[in-house]
């Protein structure tokens, strides 16, 4: 198979609008989130966010050192928390409902590139994290993945499939542990 250079050129999708709007949010990430201090400058860190477009609900807690590709392209419902070191490459739309924590270091991934091109273009497909749901700590989801109502992504999980709701899954690929069962104290709230 002859294959000739042209073939092989990555040819950047993402519009010019995109890119600038892209490096003035690097540029305020920089002056105007990442060095505030972890507590006391949360509400000043989600309106830097919503001034870019993302958009959040109450009680929310984002860590200083997140790092949010495009706020724009970021929902977050009410109560939830990006922990410390969270990576939201959300070139496409993630969506995380209520009650949704996002643990330390863990890495929400819409973007990947067609392998089956040399030139490897890039592709991109929506998350959405459902109520309740946990992804713990240095976990991994993948573009197009939808994790269901009170699932848990254990530690260092990848997942590249959607969870079904009330399911724990980890590994590499995340396979099914068990399902997830409230304690009965849980049930009577």
């Amino acid at each position: 198979m002859t294959v000739t250079s042209t073939e092989r050129l990555y040819k950047d999708r993402l519009s010019i609008g995109n890119k600038v709007s892209r490096r003035l949010w690097g540029l305020a990430r920089i002056l105007l989130f990442s060095w505030t201090p972890d507590y006391g400058f949360n509400g000043w860190r989600i309106m830097v966010l919503k001034l870019f477009g993302a958009r959040i609900g109450h009680g929310c807690k984002i860590a200083p050192d997140c790092s949010i590709w495009a706020p724009w392209n970021l929902r977050m419902g009410n109560y939830v928390c990006l922990a410390a070191g969270v990576d939201c490459y959300n070139v496409a739309l993630i969506r995380l409902d209520d009650h949704v924590t996002i643990s330390q270091r863990s890495y929400l991934c819409s973007a990947s590139h067609d392998i089956r091109l040399l030139a490897r273009p890039l592709t991109y497909a929506p998350i959405h994290i459902r109520q309740h749901a946990w992804v713990c700590a240095e976990a991994m989801i993948g573009p197009g993945v939808e994790i269901g109502d009170g699932s848990v992504a254990a530690a260092r999980a990848v997942v590249m499939k959607s969870v079904p709701p009330w399911t724990v899954v980890g590994g590499n690929p995340a396979v099914t542990i068990k399902a997830r069962v409230l304690a009965q104290s849980e049930l009577l709230q």
